[in-house]
């Protein structure tokens, strides 16, 4: 296994380098994505926007990532729903096309940072970036726990420089705790992705994406009967709302959206460089100003990114 740590301080060569691969992609890309999509509702939204986005993105794979809470009894069996829950998306997207391109993510999260979780979304994204190059990387869009893609890291370190990792996980760098759901389920996976040198564009949940939500005066207005996939996604979110929230009031996060958004041309997000911040154990970033940087958003501009989500969703 590859020695994470020797990618934590770049030369000013290498970091140049990442700083120019870490611009917005021009032109119509390469993308495969990495989801929990039966998680909540938002993995729902943000996968039908990618695939509904194709005059920027084609998408050449979708990886079921592993996930714990309440919708499942345990990180295989949130997989496992996944990977149903994206055969029955892209039956509703009219894409049957792609369900030879699903895979199957990992069964538990990393035991430590030196050890990837086999699986066949890992071994598939470790050989696909090896068809991409520095100049023209494959994107990674990643709205979960990042086990996958720090497995197809560990499995082959080349692919550092071939793709760009997206990951919505974290919580904003002001926010007092790390205590997010994508990067509390694998600690040792986060500490990858922001350690080994990968190009990474983070989007903090708490502080900056948690502004991305929608009522359901929207969700009627916008969607309901325009066709079957708005109809389901638009039913799904009001009922789960309306099962959560004391108010009448209510909105609901739809954040992984918001990592899409980021690929895409439009004024839908302000972001800038940092030095990577250090996911520790202890719920708190550490910080090392010596460390390379990523691509940090601060901003979400909510209207205009749900005004192109709602007209993609409705074609």
């Amino acid at each position: 296994m590859p020695d994470m740590k020797k990618y934590t301080i770049l030369t000013e060569e290498q970091n140049l380098a990442l700083i120019r691969r870490l611009r917005k992609p021009e032109g119509r890309i390469d993308v495969v994505m990495d989801t929990d999509t039966y998680n909540e509702i938002d993995d729902q939204f943000a996968l039908s926007y990618l695939v509904r986005s194709d005059e920027k993105a084609d998408v050449k794979a979708i990886y079921a990532a592993p996930f714990y809470n309440s919708n499942s009894v345990g990180p295989e069996d949130g997989m496992l729903k996944s990977y149903d829950e994206i055969l029955h998306l892209l039956t509703l997207l009219g894409r049957e096309d792609l369900k030879d391109s699903v895979y199957r993510g990992s069964e538990d999260y990393l035991p430590d940072e030196e050890t990837p979780q086999d699986s066949d979304a890992a071994r598939d994204l470790a050989a696909r970036a090896m068809q991409y190059t520095t100049e023209e990387p494959l994107y990674v869009v990643a709205t979960g726990a990042v086990t996958n893609v720090a497995s197809a890291i560990l499995m082959r370190p080349e692919i550092i420089d071939r793709i760009v990792v997206v990951w919505l996980g974290g919580t904003a760098i002001h926010w007092p705790h790390n205590r997010e759901f994508n990067l509390m389920q694998d600690i040792a996976a986060a500490r990858i992705i922001f350690g080994c040198g990968v190009p990474l564009v983070q989007l903090p949940c708490a502080g900056v994406v948690s502004a991305f939500t929608i009522s359901g005066p929207e969700l009627v207005y916008h969607l309901k009967g325009r066709n079957a996939l708005c109809d389901y996604l638009a039913s799904y979110t009001i009922q789960e709302a309306e099962k959560a929230s004391p108010y009448s009031t209510w909105t609901r996060a739809i954040w992984d959206v918001t990592a899409v958004g980021w690929l895409l041309d439009g004024p839908f997000m302000e972001d800038k460089l940092i030095h990577s911040p250090i996911p520790e154990y202890d719920d708190r970033y550490a910080f090392d100003d010596r460390r390379h940087f990523i691509k940090y958003v601060y901003q979400i501009n909510r209207d205009a990114l749900m005004e192109d989500l709602f007209a993609k969703l409705r074609k």
